[in-house]
């Protein structure tokens, strides 16, 4: 249970720091020091002595203490940025939207061509902010949509639900110099199900399109 503790406590700046380890370090970091094997289950996993486990830890551990503090604060202006860009697309608002993103912004849609999705990537700031706002007011129409914020492999990002808790999409955010420059949406629902049961996409567009042309089903 401790050692279970110890990995939920990992945050994502740390994790993305890890990633900056060598992999032998990071191993015997993560055994050692997050989930407290002692030296010698260490090296027998790791295939090492203990002698060289411990050169190893000592290592890792160096490199962590030196460059954590710059990881965090970035992770943490990353964090504040998409919680903006969130808001945005939710109020509607388009110039602070616009303001978040960079000159060069790109923005994916995979359907895997199994669902609606965009057929090429759109560039630019104005285009990207449009397609976006769209999207949200698209969503709007879904009765009992929510939007929940994760992180998508290290990245601040957003799973989208339907009023069944299935879901709808994930989204993730490139986030560089303070702006966001890539924003990928996956709607493809065989890369979504191991997240949870998977909603018919084709079915809230129809239903979203009837309500836009037919008022009396609001």
């Amino acid at each position: 249970v401790l050692r279970a503790e110890r990995a939920d406590s990992i945050s994502l700046a740390f994790l993305v720091l890890l990633e900056t380890l060598s992999p032998e370090q990071r191993a015997v970091f993560l055994l050692r020091d997050v989930f407290g094997y002692p030296y010698d289950e260490v090296a027998r996993i790791v295939g090492k002595t203990e002698a060289a486990c411990r050169q190893l830890a000592v290592r890792a551990r160096r490199h962590v203490h030196e460059r954590r503090p710059r990881f965090e604060a970035e992770a943490e202006r990353a964090q504040e940025l998409a919680d903006r860009f969130y808001a945005a697309v939710q109020h509607g608002d388009l110039a602070a939207l616009e303001a978040l993103l960079a000159r060069d912004v790109s923005l994916h849609g995979d359907g895997g061509g199994k669902v609606p999705a965009l057929a090429r990537a759109i560039h630019g700031r104005e285009a990207v902010a449009r397609t976006l706002l769209n999207w949200a007011r698209t969503a709007s129409l879904t009765v009992g949509f929510n939007v929940r914020r994760v992180a998508v492999n290290g990245q601040p990002g957003a799973v989208t639900l339907d009023g069944d808790g299935r879901v709808i999409s994930i989204q993730a955010l490139d986030i560089a110099d303070g702006r966001v420059r890539t924003i990928r949406s996956v709607v493809n629902p065989d890369k979504l199900r191991h997240v949870g049961p998977v909603a018919d996409l084709a079915s809230i567009l129809r239903s979203a399109a009837a309500t836009r042309t037919d008022p009396r089903r609001n």
